[in-house]
């Protein structure tokens, strides 16, 4: 759980999805330093809801390692678009998720004020809208 509170803090929201999706995870000599969890949605789509990985792991390379595992599983299993929601103030996971072939495609705006209890913060932003970012996984290579 404390893995995946890093990408996401509402211990009740990670409820809702954990057991309706797959999870993987990067293992390195049996610990876990990394974690995903891939949710089916309507259709032909599916939805990264957790990405994270340990925070004494992270700038090594691990997450994108594991995103492109899942970017392959998710293919592999017949989806055809891969979507994932963030933060406007997680400026690393905008720039992260792009970077590894993710367009933005919408805003849903004051989500994370209309679903979060406490105040999210980052990088000096107040965390109020979701990005949201879709990959066609037959137009782009994984």
């Amino acid at each position: 759980m404390d893995l995946l509170l890093l990408a996401d803090p509402d211990e009740q929201r990670i409820a809702t999805y954990i057991h309706n999706g797959s999870i993987y995870k990067l293992l390195e000599d049996e610990q876990v330093l990394g974690i995903c969890v891939l949710v089916p949605r309507q259709g032909d789509t599916a939805e990264i809801a957790n990405l994270a990985v340990a925070e004494d792991a992270q700038g090594k390379g691990l997450g994108t390692r594991l995103l492109q595992y899942t970017i392959d599983a998710a293919r592999q299993a017949g989806y055809h678009y891969l979507k994932v929601g963030t933060g406007n103030s997680s400026l690393d996971q905008l720039a992260f998720y792009q970077k590894n072939g993710f367009r933005i495609v919408g805003v849903l705006r004051d989500y994370f004020i209309k679903h979060y209890d406490k105040p999210i913060v980052e990088n000096g932003i107040p965390c109020r809208d979701m990005i949201l970012l879709e990959m066609d996984l037959h137009g782009m290579k994984g």
